[in-house]
């Protein structure tokens, strides 16, 4: 009798083992966080049959810190659709914070909250997040601008978003430049296939200047220095482009330039700078990089226009690189060129509009020619206007070049945070 006892026991047994398995099964296929892919690798969430991806950029910038928290709606093939952007500023820039980077947290967890409030719990672990510092860092020395890159990038890890070590950096020039022209060909829609036409991007700073575009003729690759041409990835399209920065011909550092002044604060020496850009009888004082300069108009025998000319052309003489190919293709100019439009009645500021070369060219005729005229007019517009026309021939366009001007594009900011937010994830594709 006791063998079939324990037949029935093994039999029990069996039947136990059988239905722990079942349970165990059940339980890992109904909870499939338990399992989860890492974050970078997770498909991207759907939403009632659409699938959306975030992403999170940090602008960096000298007088502040910009948040773009941004929406997409990803397509199978394509360029993805920009479906919401949420933007929110703060005052002053991590720059300000050189010597006590930890008080620098408080606002970098401002615009943190800013992003939760603004994307679902469910895409957090997957939305990269990514600070970009520009001018304002890249002036700092070494050491202060890396405790500060620190602080960002540990609230990051501390986050629930997606951070790895180069969601922190500051941003070279030539990315600055490159990331606005995806920004602009994106909402252009120059870049939702290979066989959509380009635009040519011109942005002009304060601090530096650049220009982007995809040559059209084989020439302009030749003859361009090999750095100057790049070549990137961007929603399965190969992209080439020419594109250059140059730093320290931005338009306030050119204005001082032009002033007579030196980037290095004068150690003991004057700060009065003395120029024939300025009204003849024109005194003032001028802030540029925390001094205050003194700044007075050249008594002269010559035009103001004719001698701020000569100033400028010695100014900017072989450093600028012409490029050939630029005066057919379509361009968008921003900051600066758009700024200086405005003041002299070319385009409304709110709307934008298209200027050409020669437009700035009499307008610079015609406001250095009665520079000790309107009270309300800057008395650097002379300067800054023989300086654009300038600056934009010797980049080898033409006085009947016409550009576009325009502050937003299908009321999306025409900056370079979108540009390289989408940079930064198609990188993340990769790993």
């Amino acid at each position: 009798m006791k063998r079939p006892k324990l037949a029935g026991l093994f039999l029990f047994l069996c039947c136990l083992l059988t239905y722990l398995m079942f349970v165990k099964h059940h339980y890992s296929t109904s909870r499939p966080e338990a399992h989860r892919l890492p974050p970078h690798r997770r498909p991207v969430s759907s939403d009632a049959g659409r699938r959306f991806q975030f992403g999170i950029m940090f602008d960096a910038g000298s007088t502040g810190t910009r948040i773009h928290v941004f929406k997409f709606q990803m397509e199978d093939k394509g360029a993805p659709t920009l479906a919401h952007e949420t933007f929110r500023a703060i005052k002053p820039g991590l720059s300000a914070y050189a010597d006590e980077p930890q008080q620098c947290a408080a606002g970098i967890v401002e615009l943190l909250e800013v992003a939760k409030s603004s994307i679902p719990p469910l895409y957090w672990t997957s939305t990269p997040v990514v600070l970009k510092a520009t001018a304002g860092l890249r002036l700092l020395p070494g050491q202060k601008a890396d405790q500060l890159l620190d602080r960002v990038r540990a609230l990051f890890l501390a986050s629930p978003f997606l951070s790895a070590d180069d969601s922190v950096s500051i941003m070279d020039g030539t990315d600055e430049g490159i990331s606005a022209w995806i920004t602009v060909n994106f909402l252009t829609g120059g870049l939702h296939s290979a066989h959509s036409p380009t635009v040519g991007m011109l942005d002009l700073g304060g601090g530096s200047t650049q220009i982007t575009f995809s040559p059209q003729d084989e020439k302009t690759i030749q003859t361009s220095p090999i750095d100057h041409i790049r070549s990137f990835q961007m929603f399965n399209n190969t992209h080439l482009v020419y594109t250059h920065s140059y730093l320290g011909l931005g338009l306030m550092s050119a204005r001082l330039t032009i002033l007579g002044g030196v980037d290095a604060p004068p150690l003991g020496g004057s700060t009065e700078l003395v120029s024939p850009c300025l009204a003849p009888e024109y005194s003032g004082s001028w802030e540029h990089a925390d001094i205050t300069y003194t700044v007075k108009g050249q008594r002269t025998g010559e035009l103001v226009y004719e001698a701020c000319l000569s100033r400028v052309e010695k100014v900017l003489y072989q450093k600028v690189t012409e490029v050939s190919g630029v005066a057919n293709m379509d361009f968008y100019a921003f900051s600066f060129y758009y700024d200086r439009a405005v003041d002299i009645g070319a385009i409304d500021e709110k709307e934008g509009g298209t200027i050409q070369v020669s437009d700035y060219i009499q307008a610079a005729k015609r406001v250095c020619g009665g520079v000790s005229g309107s009270p309300q007019q800057s008395p650097f517009l002379c300067l800054d206007l023989v300086y654009i026309s300038v600056l934009l021939q010797e980049l080898g366009f033409p006085p009947q070049k016409q550009f576009r001007l325009a502050r937003t594009i299908n009321q999306v900011e025409t900056s370079w945070a979108l540009g390289a937010t989408f940079h930064y994830m198609e990188t993340l594709k990769m790993h």
